[in-house]
């Protein structure tokens, strides 16, 4: 393994040594650093301001990237606060797609697009949007935008499902083209787009919006660069992606030389139940680098669960910043310390045209969980319980009365749900997504006004966290009244086992599942929303999950049900969906938690008094529905039972 980076750290630079290498002082490259994560971050909150559809304006599906000059190598020092997925594509992305796009071809007002996931990564629902910036008639740098478009065609409106076979079926394949020419519209290309999707009145604007924002990147790059001049803009990129490849350097020789494993699985593809995937990771450190081989995973799929080698590539990135150096910018250096290998045609590797990509989350969040797993064995305290593990994403799509097509998409699954506890304290339950995303939990208000939904229900689950020390995050139940015949589409596929595992002594979280109580059963359940408790489940038409044959409710020694036996799980008016996403894993010995913790636990619903004699040893007293104030712990019985189960 070579040396990530230069011999003489950038600390010890003088400053005669550092102008030179990044051809200004140390306070300009600082205040550029900044300059580029505000430019990303303008606009971020721009589009976030102004989108129209639910998928960008709600749920954050989209991130934007600076990236240097094609002299420069295409450097990425500044990555916005949004969507992680796409966090470590971009820069990939944006090289790809000017590349064989041209650069001869490239003018001042361009927009360049693609949405190829083997060119850019994640799936052809998000578009790439590059809009380069001129100085002295010189490509100086790109300004980008990638952003999740609500619908480009293929067989399901909105794309999202886990049973499309092939590249044909999946959507509008865009290689890199012009949407804008000199500042004009390419109206061939925007033909192509809306000849092709559905919901084209709320893809328009959508579209319209991304421009004028990667306009006013343009235009705030270009006020930077007139300012600080083009040598000082590259050279404190240079040092921006230096500083970041150092300092993940630095944290690599922290950890002891060794080599470790881990895996993690996905249930199933859309063809049946028989095959799983599973996802290998082998980390090797040795004194500052690291290589991660993901050499023995599955074959790629033969239905679209599939990612790409670049999404394998970013989420090799995002793992190693939660894990080791979480206080730094992620940029293009955040890898340079790190060889992988990936082979191809493996499910987080596919390769057209049957290795179809669109749910690429899941394989990537599996090889995530593979590398938390590997790392903990080495990281011991510092390491950190499993998330989640899906984005369950949903997707439901009808015809009003009018006729008029409607779909709410990442609105009533499981997309907000449980982290894994860490030696910090508690994991976040509620939290934003699973740990690659960064979607916001939308409004129940806007869900209710946009579509013929009923939210009822988003609520915790007791005692599903796993136990610890620190506990990890409990599940979500999300239950949404469906006022119209529906078409749901949903995909959730790591059920078969927790994801959440649990790390340095704490236990893993329970997994979740997904039901559909149909509106033709004639029971009016407007009224008298269902219950949580396991016997809910009984009447109900089981889409997914490890759950008990007898009763349809959640078991982790139950039987694994098949998303896929049902192309689409339909449903007529007043019908209820409930998707649960899987709990968080927990860190630490749970005997070793506070009772008084324990004891505020029960008070808050995320465990009952049962859960907290059998998960904590902690004999907690009172009445938590009618008097959670008035809880205590017996202090004798607890120590008591402590004792027994330390025995």
């Amino acid at each position: 393994m070579t040396s990530a980076v230069s011999e003489t750290p950038i600390r010890a630079l003088d400053e005669a040594a550092f102008t030179e290498r990044f051809s200004c002082d140390r306070f300009t490259a600082t205040v550029l650093a900044n300059r580029f994560s505000y430019v990303v971050e303008h606009m971020c909150s721009q589009l976030l301001n102004t989108a129209f559809s639910p998928i960008l304006r709600d749920f954050y599906d989209f991130a934007a990237t600076i990236a240097g000059a094609p002299t420069e190598s295409y450097p990425t020092p500044a990555v916005s606060n949004s969507i992680i997925f796409f966090t470590g594509t971009m820069t990939d992305a944006v090289r790809t797609t000017v590349e064989e796009y041209g650069l001869d071809r490239i003018e001042p007002g361009d927009v360049i697009i693609a949405n190829d996931p083997y060119r850019t990564g994640t799936h052809v629902n998000d578009i790439l949007f590059v809009r380069p910036v001129f100085a002295a008639g010189e490509i100086a740098g790109f300004v980008n935008l990638m952003a999740h478009q609500l619908d480009m065609g293929g067989t399901v409106p909105g794309g999202f499902s886990p049973s499309k076979h092939n590249v044909f079926e999946n959507g509008l394949v865009l290689p890199p083209q012009a949407l804008y020419k000199r500042g004009e519209k390419v109206r061939e290309t925007f033909s192509q787009i809306f000849d092709n999707v559905r919901f084209g009145e709320l893809l328009l604007p959508d579209l319209l919006t991304i421009c004028a924002n990667v306009e006013l990147g343009e235009r705030l790059l270009t006020e930077t660069i007139e300012r600080y001049g083009v040598a000082a803009v590259h050279g404190a990129m240079r040092y921006v992606c230096d500083a970041s490849a150092e300092q993940m350097a630095a944290a690599l020789e922290e950890m002891p030389d060794g080599e470790w494993e881990g895996e993690a699985i996905l249930d199933a593809d859309g063809v049946d139940d028989e095959e799983l995937y599973t996802v290998r990771a082998k980390v090797t450190v040795r004194g500052g680098r690291a290589e991660i081989d993901t050499s023995g995973t599955s074959r790629q799929a033969r239905t679209c669960i599939n990612g790409t080698a670049l999404d394998a590539k970013s989420t090799v990135g995002v793992a190693l910043k939660f894990l080791l150096d979480p206080h730094s910018p992620f940029t293009s250096g955040t890898v340079r310390p790190v060889d992988l290998v990936i082979p191809e045609g493996s499910v987080i590797s596919a390769l057209p045209p049957d290795g179809a990509v669109f749910t690429y989350w899941e394989g990537t969040q599996a090889l995530l969980t593979a590398l938390f797993k590997a790392f903990a064995k080495a990281l011991g305290p510092r390491a950190i319980g499993g998330d989640m593990g899906s984005g369950n994403l949903h997707n439901g799509f009808g015809v009003h009365p009018d006729g008029t097509p409607w779909a709410s998409v990442g609105q009533c699954g499981g997309e907000q749900g449980p982290f894994g506890a860490t030696d910090a304290g508690d994991a976040e339950t509620f939290a934003i997504g699973c740990y690659q995303a960064n979607g916001m939990a939308p409004a129940i208000e806007a869900i209710e006004h946009d579509f013929p939904i009923v939210v009822q229900r988003r609520e915790l689950v007791p005692d599903s966290g796993g136990p610890g020390t620190n506990r990890g995050g409990a599940s979500i139940a999300k239950d949404s009244l469906w006022l119209q015949d529906t078409v749901h589409n949903l995909v959730s596929l790591r059920f078969r086992e927790p994801s959440g595992f649990g790390v340095n002594g704490g236990g893993s979280g329970r997994t979740g599942g997904a039901w559909l109580w149909d509106g033709g059963d004639g029971v009016d359940r407007s009224q008298r929303p269902l219950a949580l408790g396991a016997d809910a489940y009984a009447d109900s038409q089981p889409i997914v999950g490890t759950l008990d044959p007898e009763t349809n409710a959640p078991d982790p020694g139950g039987e694994y049900v098949w998303f896929g036996r049902k192309p689409a799980w339909g449903c007529s008016a007043n019908s209820v969906l409930r998707v649960m996403n899987n709990a968080g894993g927990g860190w630490g010995d749970p005997l070793q938690r506070d009772p008084e913790r324990v004891k505020c636990d029960v008070r808050d619903g995320y465990v009952t008094i049962e859960g907290a004699a059998r998960d904590y040893g902690v004999v907690v007293v009172g009445d938590p529905e009618r008097d959670p104030e008035g809880l205590d712990v017996d202090a004798e019985e607890t120590q008591r039972l402590r004792g027994e189960r330390a025995r």
